[in-house]
């Protein structure tokens, strides 16, 4: 069984990654003042080990005659709901002294109050009239920052991902992770293709745990979630006053992800007239905020997903083509469920061990019988359904067997068409062939996803008439 791991991080969430690309110290401590995430700047500047670090009080870290004051702005923060600064010296590991100034703000998460903020050196401008007005900017500028990740950040929290695992051994999933591992550590933009369901989200996070980005932020884009017009606000952010609701300036997404990773996801719901836009960005990293003439440059790899065929939208004058080549430059297709059926048992032992697990449940038998049900059904809604099925069928199981409903193809599904054997295998040939680019020999070549002898699939190809186009 193949596995590629996301190692989830010390709260076990992606939000953890915006604050390693914060350029100072961030931080995030309860209501108690107990630190419960930091970036590794931290450990760097106080000398301690991350063991050293969790859960030690804010105090800990605070000379002596700063303490009372900057305990009080904590409590201000968590009283009355304010932003609160506080110049003060940090105290290291070492006893030595750093001044420091420093932003705080809440945030609330699953009904936990917690104290987010982060602080900058002030050692060789202290005193200084100039320093401080620098330090003013500074701040507000990461004030900003920080009030837009909150809200990313507050979101990432509260979510575990749905796979700890890439799970599989299929000959199709092994093709598409060797493609992973072809291009997981260049910048090269990655267009994901696959059907709805098949976990395209959880392969740009391999792709962006195996690159070089893998420490600065991973920020996620569902364009088919967006309304058609804040889309362009929240990739490329607002000024205050760009238009009627934007009360405040808004960092867009694309500014989030600057030196790490952004995953458009369904980038085909992308307004055509936005396309360009985003097309700019692409060849050249820059871009500008709504209601700001002044350009932006960012340093992002961008990965996409789609579920629908771009092409055809090229020919309905719904997507750029221009923008179609630029993302098309490493395409990687993503096996449906029902192309991966070796898979299954596997799939269904990890939701199994999940669903115990948050359930309370003690399932840990599937009968021949259901296991049969569970490889026969075409599954429309691939790994997502699976996972569905799952947990219904932990809910609804009574002793130690697993026990699922009566698996019924939706009504929206289009039945399949039923074909001759040797239309079906000419169709399936001449699919396998286009998806290598015609080749037919070598680790990526068609006899080897076939399961075929290079010879045996030429001879196949004669006998069913199939001939590669002429360019």
């Amino acid at each position: 069984m193949s596995k590629l791991k996301n190692k989830p991080s010390i709260e076990s969430f992606t939000g953890r990654t915006v604050l390693q690309g914060m350029p100072e110290l961030a931080y995030v401590f309860d209501k108690e003042g107990r630190m419960v995430m930091w970036n590794k700047n931290i450990e760097k500047v106080l000398g301690f080990t991350k063991e050293e670090l969790y859960h030690k009080y804010i105090a800990d870290f605070i000379y002596e005659s700063d303490r009372r004051k900057t305990i009080e702005a904590m409590h201000r923060i968590f009283e009355e709901r304010t932003e609160q600064t506080v110049e003060y010296n940090l105290l290291t590991k070492s006893g030595k002294k750093l001044p420091y100034i420093g932003s705080g703000s809440l945030a609330i998460v699953d009904n936990q109050e917690y104290f987010v903020g982060m602080a900058i050196n002030i050692r060789k401008l202290k005193n200084t009239e100039k320093v401080l007005k620098n330090v003013i900017a500074e701040l507000k500028s990461l004030k900003d920052q920080l009030q837009s990740e909150n809200i990313y950040l507050r979101e990432e929290i509260k979510s575990q991902h749905d796979f700890d695992d890439i799970i599989g051994e299929s000959e199709a999933l092994m093709h598409s992770l060797f493609r992973i591992k072809q291009v997981a550590a260049l910048d090269t933009t990655v267009l994901l293709e696959g059907e709805t369901g098949t976990g395209k989200e959880l392969f740009a996070m391999a792709i962006h745990s195996r690159s070089n980005r893998s420490d600065k932020p991973f920020v996620k884009v569902n364009c088919a979630s967006l309304p058609s017009g804040l889309i362009e606000s929240e990739l490329f952010g607002h000024e205050k006053g760009a238009f009627t609701g934007a009360i405040q300036r808004q960092t867009g997404r694309f500014e989030l992800a600057h030196g790490g990773t952004i995953f458009l996801d369904e980038i085909g719901e992308i307004p055509i007239e936005l396309q360009s836009k985003l097309l700019r960005v692409l060849q050249e990293g820059e871009f500008e905020r709504i209601g700001s003439s002044k350009t932006m440059k960012v340093d992002v790899r961008v990965i996409a997903a789609t579920n629908r065929n771009l092409e055809d939208h090229i020919n309905k004058k719904l997507f750029r083509k221009d923008l179609y080549y630029r993302l098309n430059v490493f395409p990687i297709t993503i096996a449906p469920l029902r192309d991966r059926i070796s898979d299954i048992p596997l799939l269904v032992d990890h939701f199994l061990e999940r669903f115990n697990r948050k359930l309370a449940r003690k399932i840990n038998r599937v009968s021949k019988k259901t296991m049969n049900q569970l490889m026969a059904y075409s599954w429309p809604g691939n790994i997502r359904e699976l996972e569905n099925v799952i947990e219904r069928a932990v809910i609804i199981s009574g002793g130690t067997t697993l026990k699922i409903e009566p698996l019924l193809n939706p009504n929206f599904e289009e039945k399949e068409k039923l074909l001759p054997l040797a239309e079906y295998e000419r169709q399936y040939i001449i699919r396998v062939l286009e998806k290598t680019y015609w080749r037919v020999e070598g680790h990526e070549g068609a006899a080897r996803i076939l399961d075929m002898h290079p010879e045996t699939l030429r001879s196949r190809m004669r006998k069913l008439g199939i001939k590669r186009p002429s360019i």
